[in-house]
This record gives C-alpha cells, sequence and structure tokens, in this order.
C-alpha cells in the first residue's frame, strides 16, 4: 500500500502547484505563497506531533519519511493503483511507476509520497524553470511555417495537452585510467602522386566525468533524453516533494545495474573524442581500440525536468521533448502526402494559368 498527498493550501484549503518562475509553491486561488522545502518539513513536524498525541510517543521516521496521512491509495491483481481525490471524490488510476499526477476532474495535483521513500528517494530534483506557457511557444515555433505538416500537429487543443514530467535519471560520477589506439592517417606528395601513410598513435591517461545522466525510465528513448541534455547539476536542489505539485513524475524503473552498459558505452565514446583532439598533424585520425578502467565512481538519483507531448498520427507515435531547465527542443515530423500532393497540384495550376496568359498576350501582340 502506498501514501498519497495533496499540497493543499494553508490560507483557503486550495490546491497549490509549483511555480517555476518564483520557485515557490503557490495558491492559484488566493495567491498564498509557500517555501516548498519548508512546506514540507512543517508537514512532517505536523504528522509527527499528530502521531504522537495519538500513540503517546513520536514515531517520526526520520528524513526518509513521507508519510503524510492515511493510506487511500488501493491495488488490484493487475498491478493498477487507485485513488480517491481529497478535492472533488474522483478516482485517478495509475500503474506501480506514478509518482505524481493530477485529478483529471479536478485538477488537484497528487503525489504518491511513498515512491520518494527510503531507497527510491532522488538524492536530488532540478526544478522547473520553464513553464507551460514556454513551452507551448517553442512547440507553435516549431511547427508553424511547415505548410505540409499534418493539422493535428498544429492544433491548438492538442498543444494544449503538453504535460511537465520529472524523469528520473541516474548521474553518473567517474574517474578513469583510459588507454586508446588510433589509426591516423597523413597525406603527401610523391611527385604527381598523393600517397596515404597509416599509423598507429597511441594516448593514455587519468581523466574525470561529472553528472553523466542516464534516464532510469523505460517509458522514455534514450535518444530523446539524449537530445535534450545536458541539464545544469549546479542549479540542483535537496528533493522535497513539494516540487512535485503540479506536474508528473514517474519513478525509475531501470535500475543503477542495467544502466553501466549504457554509461560505459558514453566513457569510452567521451574518452575516445577527448583524447583524439590530442593527436595533431594528421588528416585523419579514427579509434580503433579503447580500454577504460574505472578508478572511482559515484551515483545519484535525481529527477530532471521535461515538457513531453505525444501525438498519433497514421498509426505511429511522435514526441517532442523540451528541457524544462534550459529550453532545449526536439522532436520529429510527418508531412501530410494528401497536403503535399495539393500544394503540388496548385502549383501546377498556376503555372499553367501563367503560361496560358503569356501565350495569350503573344497571340494579341503577334496575330
Amino acid at each position: 500500500m502506498a501514501n498519497a498527498f495533496e499540497y493543499k493550501c494553508s490560507s483557503c484549503g486550495g490546491a497549490m502547484e509549483f511555480d517555476s518562475a518564483s520557485q515557490k509553491l503557490i495558491c492559484p486561488y488566493c495567491g498564498a505563497v509557500h517555501d516548498a522545502a519548508e512546506y514540507d518539513a512543517m508537514q512532517q513536524q505536523e504528522q509527527s506531533a499528530a502521531a504522537g498525541m495519538a500513540g503517546g510517543q513520536s514515531s517520526t521516521q526520520g528524513s526518509n519519511n513521507w508519510s503524510m496521512q492515511q493510506d487511500q491509495w488501493n491495488v488490484n491483481e493487475e498491478g493498477l493503483y487507485s485513488y480517491v481525490c481529497e478535492s472533488c471524490g474522483g478516482e485517478i488510476v495509475g500503474d506501480e511507476n506514478t509518482a505524481a499526477t493530477s485529478c483529471p476532474y479536478c485538477d488537484s495535483p497528487i503525489i504518491r509520497n511513498s515512491q520518494f521513500s527510503g531507497s527510491l528517494k532522488p538524492d536530488y530534483i532540478i526544478p522547473f524553470k520553464l513553464d507551460k506557457k514556454a513551452a507551448k511557444a517553442k512547440l507553435n515555433n516549431f511547427v508553424s511555417g511547415k505548410k505540409l505538416v499534418p493539422r493535428v500537429f498544429k492544433d491548438q487543443k492538442h498543444i494544449e495537452e503538453i504535460k511537465g514530467v520529472y524523469v528520473p535519471f541516474w548521474v553518473f560520477d567517474a574517474d578513469v585510467y583510459a588507454q586508446v589506439q588510433y589509426d591516423a592517417t597523413r597525406e603527401q606528395a610523391s611527385g604527381n602522386q598523393i600517397e596515404e601513410g597509416h599509423f598507429d598513435v597511441f594516448r593514455g591517461g587519468n581523466l574525470s566525468f561529472r553528472g553523466i545522466p542516464v534516464d532510469a525510465s523505460s517509458k522514455m528513448e534514450d535518444e530523446l533524453m539524449d537530445s535534450i541534455a545536458p541539464f545544469n547539476n549546479n542549479e540542483a536542489v535537496a528533493f522535497t516533494p513539494a516540487y512535485l505539485a503540479g506536474y508528473m513524475a514517474d519513478k525509475y524503473d531501470v535500475s543503477r545495474e542495467e544502466s553501466f552498459l549504457r554509461v560505459d558505452e558514453m566513457l569510452k565514446n567521451s574518452v575516445s573524442e577527448t583524447m583524439a583532439g590530442t593527436v595533431q598533424g594528421f588528416h585523419s585520425v579514427q579509434a580503433v581500440a579503447t580500454n577504460v578502467n574505472l578508478l572511482q565512481g559515484n551515483v545519484s538519483y535525481a529527477l530532471y525536468p521535461v515538457w513531453i507531448l505525444n501525438t498519433k498520427w497514421q498509426g505511429k507515435q511522435y514526441r517532442f521533448a523540451m528541457n524544462g531547465q534550459t529550453g532545449k527542443f526536439v522532436g520529429d515530423l510527418p508531412y501530410d502526402k494528401g497536403a503535399y500532393k495539393r500544394q503540388l497540384f496548385m502549383f501546377a495550376g498556376i503555372i499553367a494559368a501563367v503560361i496560358f496568359v503569356v501565350l495569350f498576350l503573344a497571340w494579341l501582340i503577334f496575330r
């Protein structure tokens, strides 16, 4: 069983949301403002005090205790969880990885705190800096002027469905000793001919890497998340659930161990590129063998902000993503064959009309 929590305004009882501009919890009804970390700390203290009064003693579990009210989640045999919204009584359903969502009936933000307790608690979080308005503007700019893009991609009601999601990431720091062998080529003139010489070049040394992100959600394509990187970890803050209010979030379902292979590949590619920059005086340099030995490593669990919009067209899924911190935007657009044919026929019609007018004027002049 798991706990859930709605961030209620202390002034009016309305559901608060985290505001990316002010980096505070704000009530959209009365305008009350709360610091996210202070609000969670206050709620935890109140819970501990209530537990002490009920049981005659304090039952706090320290910083990993995020249980803030009675258990209201129920699970069925299919692994789906249901929760009754405190604000309107509506029922919300999510899978075992759903960590933060909103009520589809009254839009109240809801957080399953058990998804962020104990070993599931993130080490840090990068709060959203860019809001939904900025994400919609970026998407509108991306599709505007593209006449052959299907209408559904430009529909404002569809664009309004863009969601702010905290994506789980494993973040790796590594100190390594690496050795790389390169095949380097050098061209030189020999009479009237150009000869190409091949040389074996070796490089080795210690390198340090910090903040290598690997997305820990199987729902997100690795290539898509890699494309919107990097994230600036200097703006990361200690995790507290209040930052999730008003956004969606998933806990990780890809383990650290499963991510090691991706990290190894990233390290090898980065080492090869870095050391290749030290090989001078050749026309081309290509890595032949790379050996990376880990001297010291550290892994952190983090939540990163991403704006996501999914569009299904002709049986294929198209996903757009924007870095909620930097604004870097990536996506793929199809073209509408029907629109292409209409454009082609219209262009052909214009050309035919111009030719007709030219021939008619020539006939008038030279008849």
